[in-house]
């Protein structure tokens, strides 16, 4: 059975974003997740546990997760096909 390209990026895309969406306001307003935030913030460039930063890292967050998922299902329906 195929697994679906386009559904998989876009639902492995916008849970990393709203992940990293999620981590930055958390950081942000409590502090938890802050010794998080500083790796990400090196991978993620604009990352901050800020209102504006979380919004970046949210689009790379879609961003990174979209392609990781496409990829996964991609590399399922191959590997699938061929067993």
């Amino acid at each position: 059975m195929a697994v679906n390209v386009k559904a998989l990026a876009l639902t492995l895309g916008l849970l990393w974003g709203g992940g990293m969406f999620v981590l930055g306001i958390a950081a942000a307003l409590t502090g938890w997740g802050a010794g998080l935030v500083d790796p990400l913030a090196s991978l993620y460039i604009g990352f901050d546990a800020t209102l504006t930063g979380s919004l970046i890292g949210a689009a790379w967050g879609l961003v990174d997760g979209a392609i990781f998922g496409g990829l996964i299902a991609w590399l399922y329906n191959v590997f699938d096909a061929r067993l």
